[in-house]
């Protein structure tokens, strides 16, 4: 496999898509040791020939997936995912929650109306208000993150008029 240096910039451009593979080292399949164009630094790429190799050579998946620094698990989510959504569907999506899902609408405007009303009121003591009010824990900096955020939005529609 072809060193690269740090500061590349096909990697820097990998890293920012969220598609860096951060264990190149794991890829000792002869194609990525071989042909400069194969690059073990690429996950979507190595994910793809993963995938290849098993389909159209008829490899075991076993072998085959550890030549590519994955375990079978892995190669079976690949493959369902490049079935689902094709090549998109190899690109990693982040994890976790994708919104603030414990504040609803309505628990955002009890926090709106009590931190306005309450200057000296803190997020750990709003927390506490929600719990009582909506039987729901919900993180002080998680009140701390909505307040920003509704603030923010406040004076955006402000500047507008």
């Amino acid at each position: 496999m072809a060193k690269r240096s740090l500061s590349d910039p096909k990697h820097d451009s990998l890293r920012q898509q969220g598609i860096l593979n951060r264990r190149p080292q794991t890829v000792t399949d002869e194609l990525f040791g071989q042909r400069e164009f194969f690059d073990a630094h690429d996950l979507v790429q190595v994910k793809y020939e993963m995938l290849r190799r098993v389909q159209k050579e008829g490899r075991p998946v076993s072998t085959t997936a550890a030549a590519f620094g994955f375990s079978r698990p892995s190669y079976y989510q690949a493959q369902s995912a490049f079935e689902q959504a094709g090549l998109a569907g190899l690109i990693p999506r982040k994890r976790g929650p994708k919104a603030a899902h414990k504040l609803t609408a309505e628990i955002l405007e009890f926090l709106q109306k009590h931190a306005s009303r309450m200057l000296r009121c803190g997020p750990r003591n709003l927390g506490d208000l929600v719990q009582q009010r909506f039987q729901r824990l919900v993180h002080p900096r998680t009140i701390e993150r909505a307040l920003a955020r509704s603030q923010k939005k406040r004076r955006r529609r402000r500047s507008k008029r």
